[in-house]
């Protein structure tokens, strides 16, 4: 019997392409070659982004018919299914119609709603980093976060700082943002890159949805990280993210908690 790996990495190959190949073709384009309009939520989507999900989605359907997905572009199919993909076609749009190598393409497989595989692949740059929960590989080669238990030797990552101030206390970001070496806005999903190859500490994301985080999840794990929501509650069943290692998560959280 096929494990939700074998599915997850049948499909990598043939995904990362698919994801390489259109995303070049628009990258650093002129807005109108781009198609950049906006969607409900006021955020930006291109032509790349729903061009690379259409696909995405046939190469998974046509191999796995059985499966469900949940895409940010075109919805949610079977849902209920075993096994679940979750695809962020590009995560970063406002980095990609800006001329940033910086986003990237998220799929991940969900076996009875937890995620058991997830990818984070930066065409541009030709950066592949996957995870299982267990292990994780970037390039082929096994990967892991870095140790770091001093605050005081950290850099840490977060997407947009106004999206804090509107979620999360902005005082205790500032708080926490100034007891590191430094912060940087390199975020969305290639925050996670950073982290899971040992570039970065600290990661948080202060509002997601669900195809923001399921990939983050085995990457984060896998490269030994503690990945949480603001709350230190499930990360799968939140809307938030702090990741970080281990020997940092318990006061990264207590730190952004403080009242």
């Amino acid at each position: 019997m096929q494990s939700a790996q074998d599915f997850f990495l049948s499909i990598i190959p043939e995904a990362t392409e698919i994801s390489k190949s259109v995303s070049r073709r628009y990258f650093k384009k002129p807005l109108d070659a781009i198609g950049v309009v906006s969607k409900a939520d006021a955020s930006p989507v291109t032509a790349a982004d729903l061009e690379i999900e259409s696909r995405l989605r046939e190469l998974i359907l046509k191999k796995f018919p059985t499966h469900g997905i949940i895409g940010e572009e075109h919805g949610n199919t079977n849902t209920d299914a075993e096994f679940v993909w979750v695809l962020d076609p590009i995560d970063g749009t406002k980095s990609f119609i800006t001329g940033v190598p910086l986003f990237t393409t998220l799929i991940a497989l969900m076996h009875n709603g937890e995620p058991q595989c997830g990818a984070i692949y930066q065409p541009i740059l030709d950066e592949l980093v996957w995870g299982n929960n267990k292990e994780c590989f970037f390039n082929g080669k096994k990967t892991q976060m870095r140790n770091t238990s001093a605050l005081k030797d950290c850099t840490l990552l977060v997407t947009d700082v106004r999206d804090v101030a509107k979620h999360q206390p902005q005082a205790n970001f500032s708080n926490l943002a100034n007891q590191t070496r430094f912060w940087r806005t390199w975020a969305d999903g290639y925050g996670y890159t950073l982290l899971a190859t040992g570039y970065a500490d600290i990661m948080l994301d202060p509002i997601m949805n669900a195809w923001d985080i399921m990939a983050a999840v085995p990457v984060i794990r896998g490269a030994g990280g503690f990945i949480s929501d603001f709350r230190g509650g499930d990360a799968v069943r939140g809307t938030s993210i702090v990741a970080a290692a281990p020997t940092l998560h318990a006061e990264i959280l207590q730190r952004l908690s403080q009242t």
